[in-house]
């Protein structure tokens, strides 16, 4: 009889597990990801190969980084739309700075700093001076591509430095992984730099305070105030740590491109914030991982690559990209007006 009792615990609380899995988006963009990268394996003889699978990656890092950053805003019911500007302003702050002969090790945290401030910026504005967030980003996104514009004199920047090699190897190396009865596969720089803020962001949203905090605020910012949450603090630092991901991304970039123009970045906000949204998060805060960011950022390459790989013009990309944020908002809403029900 206990035995029994057991396994009818153990089968119900295995429906309980699957049941969860199956109604997050994660689970089917997750699912989705997987379908095509078969479909397209078995459709094109190039898609599998070592080379364009190095290429598949390196160019969803990008976006995912910033995606990342995206979710933590979006998860407290906000939105920054200047995060592409943040990245050009960071390439071309690390590009002038090299370009002048100073070192990479005094380059970096200065590119870092400057997006730091622009996040402290735009977290100021929206959580003391109640500016609403899409305001002030939007206006953000004309103030800090013109800085890079003014920064550069509206110029190429391909020259570096003494340091230009350390440049180009943290954005465009790799790191060889090397298993049992196959031959090396080469890891690119972002994708690496891209795992370890993928590991500790999940541990952050998922384990502190912090990331607590976070959720609480989206779920009910009201209520998370009168429970002593510091609802403008943790606002300002997540538009920081928005910042700090563009930031990151633009530095790898630049890297990997070997030149900045102030261009760079143009319109990217669309498809850091479809990543995030396809990947689960919900626009009306409160619901959001950094893995789902990181999958739906993989998706949208994925499809961005099949397009290119089967003859279809790219023009239809922006085609795609649209119709799976409605899509997605479209299965939030209904899952929400399921459980309601």
């Amino acid at each position: 009889m206990a035995a029994t009792l057991e396994e009818h615990i153990d089968r119900r609380a295995h429906g309980t597990w699957l049941a969860w899995l199956v109604s997050q988006q994660t689970f089917w963009v997750s699912v989705a990801a997987v379908t095509a990268f078969v479909v397209l394996s078995l459709a094109s003889e190039v898609f599998a190969t070592q080379q364009n699978l190095f290429n598949v990656t390196r160019n969803f890092a990008f976006v995912a980084i910033i995606a990342i950053g995206m979710t933590a805003v979006i998860i407290t019911g906000g939105i920054d739309l200047s995060v592409g500007a943040v990245l050009v302003l960071s390439g071309m702050v690390i590009g002038m700075t090299m370009h002048a002969g100073l070192s990479i090790w005094l380059a970096v945290p200065l590119a870092l700093g400057v997006s730091l401030l622009v996040g402290a910026f735009n977290g100021l504005m929206i959580a003391y001076v109640g500016v609403p967030p899409f305001v002030v980003t939007l206006g953000m996104l004309s103030i800090a591509r013109s800085l890079a514009m003014v920064l550069s004199n509206n110029r190429m920047v391909y020259e570096f430095g003494p340091d230009q090699p350390r440049l180009l190897a943290l954005g465009g190396g790799f790191a060889n992984l090397t298993l049992p009865l196959m031959d090396p596969i080469r890891i690119p720089s972002p994708v690496i730099f891209l795992s370890v803020l993928l590991v500790i962001a999940s541990i952050v949203f998922r384990w502190t305070r912090w990331g607590r905090h976070l959720y609480a605020i989206g779920g009910n910012e009201r209520a998370a105030t009168m429970t002593g949450v510091p609802v403008k603090a943790v606002k300002v630092s997540v538009y920081m740590f928005c910042s700090f991901c563009a930031g990151i991304a633009g530095i790898l970039e630049v890297g990997w491109l070997g030149t900045v123009t102030t261009s760079l970045g143009q319109g990217m906000e669309l498809s850091v914030i479809a990543a995030s949204v396809i990947g689960g998060t919900n626009l009306a805060g409160g619901v959001g991982t950094a893995f789902g960011a990181v999958v739906g950022a993989a998706l949208i390459e994925v499809i961005r690559n099949s397009l290119i790989l089967l003859g279809i013009s790219t023009f239809w990309q922006g085609t795609f990209v649209g119709s799976f944020i409605i899509v997605a908002v479209l299965f939030d809403r209904l899952r929400a007006r399921g459980a309601n029900d």
